[in-house]
């Protein structure tokens, strides 16, 4: 009698992540109770197993989901609304004094359910949030089955949402225990940044990361500029006062880190620390290009992010991996920086792991997690495929996704169809913001 489990994909291609460069030909993936339980060869799984549902996959690659290490999803309503601006008159400028009008519980539920839309689409199983109002963003995460952190987010000035730094902490803090027993979603500490938080403040995230035992996510060295000011009102460049504040560590998340020194990079190193890199954000508000060839050989864990959809206008980890392998060629003149299994890597396992979340998720392994992407690689531009791997990074798109499985359950089936939301329901509220915004 053969062997029952919940869920068998038998696939062209299974790429695991690790061990890396691993391409695995004509394999099945088995899943029971959300969990990967085996990887075989398609021909013995045929043989010996049975499931209770089956994906036939010919022309696919089955790779782990993509890890957003850092994002801003309810920004998705703002997507388009200040272009091609630097990043403080885009802040200054647009953003906030859109954000002073706007946000608000419904508005960070509704922008959240369709970044969470937009992201599964396109391979996304897990996404690092920073925003206002984490208890609306949890809810929408929750809706739509993606696995999320949901950033506790802290800033010194008054904003609709909290009053103080103190605020936004006990607010974000009762999201925390509202949602903390939700098998999809965690929670980060979110400092937003150094120019927007005390050391007051930072000493209050530090204690509560370590007694929580909870990531920090925070934007830091993303300009020149601001570089700069914290020389001249702190006397240290950011990293350096975060490290003499003691939040460098192994649970931060260093979000862009473009404009690194030597002694920088070895601040990150020296303290284990994490970067989400942020190739096409960096490109658009011209922050740089980070020397994430330097970081890698360093040894520091690297994760991707698409920033929000207000400074990228996409939350696509495909365009991500393609901008950040050539990006550092072209930032490094070396065509063997970041090769595609690194960039890959870095979508995945290497978001996971700066998360403290490798044990679950990011790679395809016996007990972890069943948050898995495939890709089709079966249309005229992606032929003649030599190399897996290479294509995925270099000539497929997330519009080759054509399905996608959080916890071994169906997220997005054909590439058509999200699952649980329906799209007139989606274009439904992005119609409604858009009128509110008009007015």
């Amino acid at each position: 009698m053969n062997e029952i489990a919940d869920l068998l994909i038998h696939a062209r291609w299974v790429i695991p992540v690790q061990p890396a460069g691993v391409v695995l030909d004509d394999h099945t993936v088995v899943v029971s109770k959300g969990r990967i339980t085996d990887i075989l060869p398609s021909a013995d799984a045929r043989g010996r197993l049975a499931a209770r549902k089956v994906f036939d996959l010919p022309d696919h690659v089955l790779m782990p989901g993509l890890v957003n290490l850092h994002t801003h999803a309810a920004m998705n309503l703002m997507r388009g609304l200040a272009d091609d601006l630097p990043l403080m008159r885009w802040l200054q400028e647009a953003i906030w004094p859109t954000e002073s009008r706007h946000v608000s519980a419904a508005f960070v539920h509704d922008g959240s359910l369709l970044a969470a839309a937009e992201m599964l689409r396109g391979g996304i199983t897990t996404c690092n949030d920073m925003y206002f109002h984490p208890e609306a963003a949890a809810e929408a995460f929750a809706t739509a089955g993606i696995r999320a952190v949901v950033g506790i987010v802290m800033l010194e000035f008054p904003t609709p949402y909290a009053s103080d730094a103190d605020d936004y902490l006990r607010k974000g803090l009762a999201a925390r225990d509202r949602w903390q027993r939700e098998p999809l979603i965690d929670f980060a500490i979110a400092p937003h940044a150094p120019y927007t938080v005390s050391d007051r403040s930072f000493a209050r995230a530090l204690a509560l990361a370590e007694e929580l035992e909870l990531p920090i996510h925070i934007h830091v060295h993303e300009t020149a500029g601001e570089i700069a000011d914290s020389i001249t009102t702190h006397g240290l460049r950011p990293l350096a006062r975060l490290a003499r504040l003691g939040l460098l560590g192994e649970n931060l998340i260093g979000v862009h880190a473009v404009h690194l020194d030597d002694a920088d990079i070895e601040l990150l190193a020296r303290h284990n620390c994490s970067v989400a890199h942020c190739p096409t954000s960096n490109m658009k508000l011209a922050s740089g290009i980070a020397p994430i060839p330097r970081l890698l050989e360093a040894g520091i864990r690297v994760g991707l992010g698409t920033d929000g959809a207000a400074s990228n206008n996409r939350l696509d980890l495909f365009q991500e991996m393609r901008h950040a392998a050539l990006l550092a060629k072209v930032g490094s003149l070396d065509a063997s920086a970041v090769p595609a299994h690194a960039a890959l890597h870095m979508a995945t396992l290497g978001g996971a792991d700066a998360l403290g979340m490798a044990d679950r998720i990011g790679s395809i392994e016996p007990g972890k997690a069943a948050d898995l992407c495939a890709v089709d690689l079966g249309a005229l531009h992606c032929r003649p495929c030599f190399d897996p791997i290479s294509h995925l990074v270099y000539v497929a798109g997330r519009e080759n996704v054509s399905h996608v499985w959080v916890n071994g359950e169906t997220r997005v089936d054909k590439g058509v169809q999200l699952l649980h939301i329906r799209d007139s329901e989606l274009l439904r509220i992005a119609s409604v913001w858009q009128t509110r915004f008009g007015n």
